[in-house]
């Protein structure tokens, strides 16, 4: 079974991170919420807390397949600013293991340089930090090991680019069918 981490920090966007976490559980693929923040409860940009799964050192980088970021705001500076979690994103990245981010934190990988001749997307106005990325405005963009999404309001189509991602389009499309999502 995949398995994936997605990194919370105070300000995330509690839909996109949330909405990705429940259809990856629904759809059987290992996903778990860390908090880079030193402590279990993570408070959203809406003022949401949420408690992980796990702190950031309790993670088992080598058995991880992915690494997703949430969007929010400070919460994507937070997480631009973790020093650790852009030396594992690197580690990733050097390997061709799978990243993915939605709404301002594709800007992240961006600003490492990592976009750098691939295909991506963010959230509108937020482009510029997709340094030398070829830049897209459909909802969601898989690019080799990357999978960038807009916003919010793409949260779904995003969790099922990486639902398709292990499990195939006919899975993704499964789910999309299940949970009533017409698009």
């Amino acid at each position: 079974m995949a398995k994936t981490v997605i990194f919370l920090a105070d300000g995330f966007e509690e839909i996109e991170a949330l909405t990705v976490v429940d259809l990856l559980r629904r759809a059987g693929i290992d996903i778990t919420t860390a908090s880079i923040m030193g402590r279990k409860n993570v408070t959203g940009s809406h003022n949401i807390t949420v408690e992980s799964d796990a702190l950031f050192d309790e993670i088992d980088f080598d058995s991880t397949d992915m690494l997703i970021l949430p969007g929010g705001m400070p919460g994507t500076t937070n997480l631009d600013n973790c020093v650790p979690l852009k030396e594992q994103i690197t580690r990733f990245n050097e390997a061709g293991k799978m990243l993915a981010a939605i709404c301002a934190a594709p800007t992240v990988y961006g600003k490492m340089g990592l976009l750098n001749g691939k295909k991506a997307t963010c959230f509108p106005g937020r482009e510029p930090d997709l340094l030398g990325a070829d830049v897209q405005t459909t909802d969601t963009v898989k690019d080799g090991n990357f999978i960038t999404s807009r916003g919010m309001g793409t949260a779904i189509p995003f969790g099922l680019a990486i639902i398709e991602h292990f499990q195939g389009a006919e899975a993704a499309s499964e789910m999309a069918k299940k949970i009533v999502y017409l698009h």
